[in-house]
């Protein structure tokens, strides 16, 4: 684990619980255990593992969605990561224009500048006059869409991506890759969640493979994925 000073954000041991077996029950379900890695400026890490191995859960984390039930969980000073995932941090009685706003406004915009991006936000969420509809008549791709053009329009430090890159029609899709490569060619920092490793493997520098809710696997993209490849080939 290297030092902080040269992090924008380090993972140490996290492990995050929730309740299982009923309101009386003592029992807990950990969808993370234990996960540890670090994110570097200008670096973009790949997270990858079987289904419910618990990396959704760890981007909420990232994101301070929720908090970490055992471990850290640092930033930064100053650092903001956004979350851009499906219908994450949304709230279906606004409207996209409300919603764009308000989600600006807590990744540290101010209102006037929130409201002087939702513009370029619709342009290239390619909503249109859906903007002024609440969010509970959206498909999942016009969230996807709307959260997308939010992220990008917010200029977070940290690009926090679940699966979003396969979401809509092709053209979309290319335009959205095209604009997520562009932000990391210029030094984004991202972490993304992917079950691609074409994607990842594209796009990252770094890989950390989740099983069963621990980080297993953590190092360069070329070193790791042909070992994440071998885990999944033999079960």
């Amino acid at each position: 684990m290297a030092d902080r000073k040269d992090c924008l954000l380090q993972v140490s041991s996290a492990g995050v619980a929730y309740p299982a077996g009923g309101v009386f029950s003592r029992h807990k379900h950990w969808a993370l255990e234990d996960v540890t890695f670090d994110l570097h400026d200008g670096e973009v890490v790949g997270v990858i593992g079987r289904n419910g191995a618990g990396k959704s859960t760890l981007l909420k984390l990232l994101a301070g969605i929720i908090g970490p039930d055992r471990g850290t969980v640092w930033h930064k000073s100053g650092v903001r990561a956004s979350l851009l995932a499906l219908q994450v941090g949304f709230l279906p009685e606004l409207t996209g224009e409300e919603n764009a706003v308000l989600s600006c406004v807590l990744l540290g915009m101010t209102r006037k500048a929130a409201k002087a991006r939702l513009a370029s936000i619709a342009e290239f969420a390619e909503i249109g006059e859906a903007m002024g509809e609440p969010l509970s008549t959206y498909s999942a791709g016009m969230r996807a869409r709307l959260g997308f053009g939010v992220a990008l329009a917010a200029s977070p430090d940290v690009l926090l991506i679940d699966e979003v890159l396969g979401v809509g029609d092709a053209p979309f899709r290319k335009k959205s890759s095209a604009m997520l490569r562009e932000r990391i060619a210029s030094g984004q920092s991202a972490i993304i969640v992917s079950h691609s490793p074409n994607t990842l493997k594209d796009l990252c520098s770094k890989l950390v493979v989740i099983d069963k809710g621990r980080s297993v696997l953590c190092g360069p993209m070329d070193e790791v994925l042909p070992q994440y490849q071998a885990m999944v080939a033999n079960g």
